[in-house]
């Protein structure tokens, strides 16, 4: 084929592959024109339910001192085995004692100023979570754990075994929230809502629970307000806008 004969052909079919491209996109525009916005509405909102807690988790711990780390782990050794004992006899079941955290560690002093700290001995610190699965033992489950040698109780929290499906009231009370609000909100802005797109619940790690304080029964060694805990659903739905 002659150059100039190419040439023209290649001009051609470049041309021929613009005009299809830019048919193809007005096409596609004019679609997406024709195409209606599908209106919308998202709300957030929050149920609660009541519950009493059932259980109840201690940690607790033992820390000695002593001139060298041997006699300082002797020695907390010899009182933390007294104290898993007498949980053990207070009917606390052994898979529900467990070691949270161990730890030894020099002691110094510190006093003299201007001079080097001085190391003074060794410090061992044992400690253990213990859960109470009879609530109506907590009170002497704690007296039997400072008796046995205990010298720490870091934390106290009460239990709700079955919150999962105790917190389905706060999920319904949520559903119910974030509707009543949506349809609020669509109302006054002159539309009505529709089919549900899409439903999410909110997802968090545990923390402090709220107890509504109620007085623990008298025979316990130790005082003690188990409370009512406040179980909080947290969900975001979508709906169609009609």
């Amino acid at each position: 084929m002659p150059i100039a004969l190419r040439s023209r052909f290649l001009v051609s079919a470049l041309s021929g592959a613009v005009a299809t491209g830019f048919l193809m996109t007005q096409a596609t525009g004019l679609q997406a024109q024709q195409m209606p916005i599908e209106r919308s509405i998202t709300v957030s909102a929050t149920g609660t339910a009541e519950a009493e807690p059932d259980s109840a988790r201690i940690t607790s711990g033992v820390t000695t001192e002593a001139k060298t780390a041997r006699e300082a782990l002797t020695g907390n050794s010899e009182t933390m085995s007294k104290v898993i004992a007498e949980l053990k006899a207070k009917g606390i079941d052994p898979k529900d004692i467990q070691t949270a955290a161990f730890n030894v560690e020099p002691v110094m002093d510190y006093s003299k100023d201007g001079q080097p700290p001085q190391l003074r001995g060794y410090r061992v610190t044992n400690q253990v979570v213990v859960y109470v699965r009879a609530l109506d033992k907590l009170g002497e489950v704690l007296d039997e754990i400072v008796s046995a040698g205990a010298n720490q109780i870091q934390g106290l929290s009460f239990v709700v075994s079955k919150e999962d499906t105790l917190k389905d009231d706060a999920r319904k009370e949520a559903i119910a929230n974030a509707l009543r609000r949506a349809k609020l909100l669509a109302g006054a802005a002159g539309a009505e809502v529709g089919n549900v797109l899409q439903i999410s619940e909110e997802t968090q790690a545990s923390g402090p629970v709220t107890y509504a304080p109620r007085l623990a029964k008298a025979e316990m060694s130790v005082p003690i307000e188990a409370g009512t805990s406040t179980l909080e659903a947290r969900v975001t739905v979508t709906w169609a806008l009609k």
